[in-house]
């Protein structure tokens, strides 16, 4: 054979050999997935719940107007801060001035008239002692006079005599105690005068002092609506002119924040947060919860369920109060605050990234035992399999890991979840690598399947995927 003849041959050969091992590579790597992979590792995880709100004073008061008047005098501007006690506003006051002066007038003149009212009951409590001492000494002369003119040791007229001035006393005790019945009566008339005059004065005085507000408490005038020369109306809240000031008690400040009602079941008292307001960038707060309500309230409106008369299926919130434990010396009512309650908290946990999770049913799984490798999703369960046999359909939570370069599912308990990583109470070792993307391979993923790793950072149209 020619040496060119020969040397064909093996180039032949070649080709052949280099199509058939090219034919072989391909066809092995059609069922490779490429994927992205994470570390099962210890740390310390950190459950928390978010809402947002406004920062409020625990406790504040809108000072509301107590009688209807003109302003004529505001002895604060908004931002002040004030010592309890301290006079805020004044309203006008000459005719409630001048009835407290009336009144005041009535009071004397009434004690006065007590006065004499009893000066005249002693008097006539004096009298009756006399008419009464007067009646005792005519009575035993009546007595000797009878003894005598039956002896006839006194003459008739002697006799007549004593017996009228008897009579006399009789009637002049007689008129002593009338005297004194009526004395009483019209002292206690007197005293209930004073009585009345006295109420009256507390009435008007009352009415005078409304027009008078002081601080009830050591704050901050955090909203100052009326101006001097205005007029204020009583008795209704949300009109204009009704409320002077509301002024805050800045010592203990609060977050009121709105927590979603999916997440409320996992706040509860005591449990410490991190504030953070939108005025103060950069800089954390520490709270504790405080108060949690009872009520829902919808979201898009702000009324709480027990307000309204229908049922609402839309989105609901509760409100949640964190006291903020370091608030900042310049802090105000109103500013916007998002607060960060750590719900639960545990330390070195096995923990993965939590999109690895992954959930398949039972026949899914089943169904990737019997036909291995395959990288396209399981057909779900037929709906007459799914009638006869319920369990089947139930979901399994689970990650994939990889062992021996291929992907294998396996069924995780979980615990808390952190920010970016959640507890697996079961399940999996220190170390494993579990699959963590794309989301599209870990949705189409099958249990059994080869699997390549590449961990370099995804492409957009693939995350977008």
């Amino acid at each position: 054979m020619k040496p060119w003849k020969q040397i064909a041959i093996g180039a032949g050969v070649v080709v052949m050999l280099a199509i058939t091992v090219g034919v072989t590579v391909h066809q092995s790597g059609k069922n490779v997935v490429t994927v992205q992979t994470g570390k099962v590792q210890r740390q310390d995880l950190s459950s928390v719940v978010s809402g947002s709100g406004e920062i409020k004073p625990k406790t504040y008061v809108n000072i509301g107007a107590n009688a209807y008047g003109k302003i004529t005098h505001l002895y604060v501007k908004e931002g002040d801060h004030v010592k309890k006690g301290q006079l805020l506003a004044q309203l006008e006051n000459v005719q409630s001035t001048a009835d407290v002066s009336a009144n005041q007038a009535s009071v004397q003149a009434a004690e006065t008239d007590a006065i004499a009212a009893d000066a005249a009951l002693k008097t006539s409590d004096a009298d009756l002692l006399r008419a009464q001492a007067d009646y005792g000494r005519n009575k035993l002369d009546w007595d000797r006079a009878q003894n005598l003119f039956k002896e006839g040791l006194i003459a008739k007229s002697d006799f007549d005599s004593r017996q009228n001035a008897w009579a006399t006393a009789d009637a002049a005790l007689v008129q002593a105690k009338a005297r004194v019945a009526q004395a009483k009566a019209q002292k206690d008339s007197a005293d209930r005068h004073v009585a009345q005059a006295r109420a009256n004065l507390t009435r008007v005085a009352d009415v005078l002092q409304k027009t008078s507000y002081a601080a009830p408490y050591d704050g901050v005038v955090t909203n100052l609506p009326v101006r001097e020369g205005e007029s204020v109306v009583i008795g209704i809240q949300s009109a204009l002119g009704s409320t002077l000031l509301t002024l805050a008690d800045m010592s203990v400040i609060t977050a009121e924040v709105k927590v979603d009602e999916t997440d409320i079941v996992n706040v509860h008292l005591g449990q410490p947060a991190e504030v953070t307001i939108d005025a103060i960038p950069k800089k954390v707060f520490h709270g504790t919860v405080s108060e949690i309500g009872d009520n829902a309230i919808v979201r898009s409106t702000g009324v709480a369920t027990s307000q309204q008369t229908t049922a609402s299926e839309e989105a609901k919130d509760f409100k949640v109060v964190v006291t903020v434990t370091d608030p900042p010396a310049d802090l105000r009512p109103g500013l916007s605050t998002t607060a960060k309650i750590t719900t639960a908290a545990r330390s070195g946990v096995l923990s993965i990234p939590i999109q690895a999770l992954s959930v398949r049913s039972k026949a899914q799984l089943e169904q990737e035992k019997s036909t291995p490798g395959s990288v396209h999703a399981a057909a779900p369960a037929p709906k007459e399999t799914a009638s006869k046999n319920k369990d089947q359909q139930q979901d399994v939570q689970g990650v994939f890991v990889i062992r021996n370069k291929k992907a294998e599912f396996v069924p995780v308990t979980t615990g808390i979840t952190g920010t970016s990583d959640i507890e697996v109470v079961n399940g999996l070792s220190d170390g494993d690598e579990v699959i963590t993307g794309s989301y599209k391979v870990l949705r189409t993923l099958r249990s059994g399947s080869r699997v390549k790793i590449d961990n370099s950072v995804p492409k957009k149209e693939e995350e977008s995927s």
